[in-house]
């Protein structure tokens, strides 16, 4: 029998839209820190002996750079990782510009065709960093000037490294300075690669001095290219992370948002989540915070989503889990779903719910879950087109398509549909990586990025994530793009 939730079902939707911002997106904005949530897999990425994390497009690798670069947020992720309470922190790159603090893209470009190496540009960020921190100087009236003084002053800058060191060391505390974003500091694979390896490389020279340390947030297909061909590369690689989410995360995430809306609509949804759990979440300073069990994979957390959507996705089990459906559905072609696609189809079937089945007896209509999936499609290839802009125009001739299908097929309609073909995917912004093998590497390339799958018999897929927002059919899947 179903259990009464006391809570209205249509106060219940309007509340997950409300606790669910409408884009999940972070531009370098500090955290709200009610919407807090570190995932076991996480913690590692965020220690300091952490150098390299990698993570796909919406997994929180902007996020925990702002978190890092945030005082009161540093403290709150202190009660799981305790350095970081004793940790002051630089940005040094990010998607939130700091000319004061590292060169942008333009000037990164601008120093490197004056004969700048990367190297001594990177040393040059830690050198403005560490003068702040025990009260010197150096040039700063423009980037090269201090890239100048770094290249002409190898001693000075050594003692500099030494008493930053020791600086730290008698306060008791620690410094970490956080690179993230680097895609953005070249439109050409090479000239990035460079730029990265020679950070990575500046990154194992600070390892040198024990209170001093960096941590470098990279994109997969980044991480993948020869940027550690260099010697003792493999004490970097030895500290690497990667930022993944299990399910039962991307649903502990939700309810914490959820039991964090704001006014009425917080406690609409902490007493759902009383019902359901037999207790409130517990409350920690100006927050709420859920219990450890309910955090996991069981009866409890699968309890919660039920409550919002029911048993089955239509009128019996045949038509799949909600809890596990919701979740399945929004993941990639390696099988990784991203809290932004997962966060941004529940508020979109909360919405469409709200519209379509104001009668529905669950806050979430199992074809508006369906629906939602539509939207996180649509936001996930809008993303796509930011990161990858040749996937788009790739994609595009394959609208209306079957899948799965023999990779003829797809090969057929771009050498048919594709204007200009291979040769104009190579004009872009870091074009497809094994362009020089033609349409079979181009294909890995997919793959790589989660959009292609190889089914066993050879032929290719789509998972949903993609499929929906490029267009393309399946039978008896959820409805593509049109």
């Amino acid at each position: 029998m179903k259990k009464r939730i006391m809570c209205d079902v249509q106060r219940i939707r309007q509340a997950i839209i409300e606790a669910i911002p409408l884009t999940t997106s972070n531009h370098g904005e500090t955290p709200d820190r009610q919407h807090l949530y570190l995932p076991p897999a996480h913690v590692k990425a965020l220690r300091l002996d952490c150098n390299l994390v990698i993570g796909a497009r919406g997994v929180g690798k902007s996020f925990w750079t702002a978190a890092l670069g945030s005082r009161e947020v540093r403290a709150s992720l202190g009660t799981s990782v305790h350095e970081l309470e004793r940790t002051d922190v630089r940005i040094g790159f990010g998607v939130t510009p700091d000319i004061a603090a590292f060169p942008d893209g333009a000037s990164l470009s601008q120093l490197m065709q004056s004969g700048s190496e990367p190297y001594a540009i990177w040393r040059a960020v830690l050198a403005r960093w560490l003068t702040g921190v025990v009260g010197e100087d150096i040039p700063k009236a423009a980037w090269c000037d201090s890239v100048s003084w770094v290249q002409e002053n190898p001693e000075p800058l050594a003692r500099l490294m030494e008493r930053a060191n020791q600086h730290f060391l008698d306060d008791h505390r620690l410094g970490l300075i956080v690179f993230d974003a680097l895609d953005r500091t070249s439109s050409d694979w090479r000239t990035m690669d460079g730029i990265v390896r020679d950070l990575l490389r500046v990154v194992l020279w600070l390892k040198s001095y024990p209170c001093l340390h960096a941590k470098v947030f990279l994109r997969e297909d980044q991480s993948a290219r020869t940027i550690t061909d260099f010697p003792d590369a493999s004490k970097l690689l030895a500290t690497k992370a990667e930022l993944t989410w299990a399910p039962h995360d991307l649903h502990g995430l939700m309810w914490q948002m959820l039991c964090n809306a704001p006014n009425e609509h917080g406690a609409c949804m902490r007493e759902v989540y009383r019902e359901v759990v037999g207790a409130l979440p517990d409350e920690h300073g100006s927050g709420w915070r859920l219990a450890e069990d309910v955090k996991r994979d069981g009866v409890k957390q699968r309890g919660l989503f039920e409550a919002l959507s029911g048993l089955w996705m239509g009128r019996d089990r045949r038509r799949g889990v909600p809890y596990v459906w919701s979740v399945s559905h929004l993941a990639d072609g390696r099988g990784r779903t991203s809290p932004r696609s997962f966060l941004a189809a529940i508020r979109a079937a909360a919405e469409d719910s709200l519209e379509q089945y104001p009668d529905h007896e669950y806050a979430l209509h199992y074809e508006s879950i369906k629906r939602g999936v539509q939207t996180a499609s649509e936001i996930r290839v809008a993303e796509m087109a930011e990161d990858y802009p040749w996937v788009t125009p790739l994609m595009h001739p394959l609208r209306g398509l079957t899948v799965p299908c023999d990779f003829d097929a797809v090969q057929s309609r771009w050498g048919e549909l594709s204007p200009g073909g291979l040769r104009s995917a190579s004009d872009l912004r870091l074009p497809p990586q094994h362009l020089e093998r033609g349409w079979p590497g181009v294909r890995d390339d997919l793959e790589r990025l989660g959009i292609f799958e190889t089914m066993k018999d050879g032929r290719v897929n789509l998972p949903d994530l993609y499929r929906v927002g490029f267009g393309l059919g399946r039978r008896g899947g959820v409805k593509p793009i049109t």
